[in-house]
């Protein structure tokens, strides 16, 4: 008769084996994928950009895109509500901080020209001006925010103006939300025309001209005259030269 082998007690018993977890690992980070698409609304609008370009931005197929952000429709809100936040994020200090009021709007205006000038493939202006308020015409939810962005951009100003009056920088008659609706309108028509690819010197004047219009002029100090805004005819000819 043939006995069986003990098992040798020195030999270790296999470890178990985790299981499997189920699904794929996410191959994607949602806040760098959507900043992607952030930048390709704010170049090209919601209209001229495809879920191709959102797809080939993100490195995401369209199923993943549906899956993580919605449709077209609630990409571009979502990334419309990310850049309000963080405009509102490179602002808020300044606007909170106490100073004299013609310093203030100065730098509140080299942050927007910061912000407007940016872009790899050139400046992309404002995207509540330059394309949120395109869409606000026929989206309700959109017209909101952008309703919502006008109006908190007014306030914020408002409260700069209040503080300048209460100092006395500002005469008894001024009124800070009248004053407010026009700082707000110099920081719309800046975005308008970096868009248009003013250069930064021509914008600086502008804004120049701007607080002094909206604080009075200070100390008689020469102050820099607007030239003559160059128009490129597409081949690199500018009419003024």
């Amino acid at each position: 008769m043939v006995q069986k082998k003990k098992p040798d007690a020195r030999v270790a018993a296999p470890e178990p084996v985790a299981p499997k977890r189920r699904g794929r690992p996410r191959a994607y980070e949602p806040e760098v994928a959507l900043g992607k698409a952030l930048d390709l609304f704010r170049q090209g609008g919601f209209a001229a950009t495809s879920l191709d370009d959102l797809s080939a931005a993100t490195g995401m197929n369209r199923p993943s895109l549906y899956g993580a952000f919605g449709d077209k429709r609630e990409i571009y809100i979502k990334s419309y509500q990310r850049y309000r936040d963080e405009a509102r994020r490179a602002t808020a200090e300044i606007f909170r901080t106490q100073q004299p009021i013609r310093q203030r709007l100065a730098r509140i205006y080299a942050i927007a020209l910061d912000i407007y000038l940016s872009g790899e493939e050139g400046p992309r202006g404002c995207f509540t001006v330059m394309t949120a308020g395109s869409e606000a015409v026929i989206d309700p939810e959109i017209r909101a925010m952008v309703q919502d962005a006008l109006d908190a951009l007014d306030k914020a100003f408002a409260s700069c103006f209040r503080d300048a009056k209460a100092n006395g920088e500002l005469p008894g008659s001024a009124e800070p939300l009248v004053l407010a609706q026009l700082a707000s309108a110099t920081v719309h028509t800046i975005a308008i025309r970096a868009r248009a690819r003013v250069p930064r010197e021509a914008l600086e004047a502008i804004v120049e001209g701007a607080i002094e219009v909206l604080v009075g002029y200070d100390d008689g100090s020469p102050r820099r005259t607007p030239g003559p805004i160059p128009h490129d005819d597409g081949e690199g000819n500018d009419p003024n030269s």
